[in-house]
């Protein structure tokens, strides 16, 4: 996550940089410092940001199921995480999961490949 993201999703979020520190459990000084670009944005702030994103977009709740609209086949389906645990809107929150068949590797590196799907993709035009 780039900082000006942060900025912008802290802000449709109608939070302060103290608010979003205490929903984050980190201090107001390392909020202030990832939206100046000076630090990095921890993974799991991101997520944690993203799930707080998802969780107020309110056209989610209407949404599909990922293996619905992914049109997944039954025996991939069965393996797979989001499945498992039905978290089939939020599947992009989960390490592990089987998008395209495969087992997409860190959190960090299966976000980027989220970026493009249509299960995520309402969630960055909050």
């Amino acid at each position: 996550m780039k900082y000006i993201e942060l900025v912008h999703f802290r802000k449709k979020l109608g939070l302060t940089q103290k608010e979003l520190a205490q929903l984050l459990a980190t201090s107001l000084k390392a909020v202030h410092s990832y939206e100046q670009g000076w630090r990095t944005i921890p993974e799991n702030v991101y997520r944690q940001i993203l799930f707080l994103v998802a969780q107020r977009n309110q056209t989610l709740s209407h949404r599909k199921n990922c293996w619905t609209l992914t049109h997944c086949p039954v025996e991939r389906k069965r393996k797979c995480p989001a499945w498992l645990f039905k978290t089939g809107q939020l599947c992009w929150f989960i390490t592990g999961t089987l998008c395209q068949g495969q087992i997409q590797g860190s959190w960090s590196e299966k976000i980027e490949q989220c970026k493009t799907c249509s299960v995520f993709k309402p969630i960055l035009e909050f």
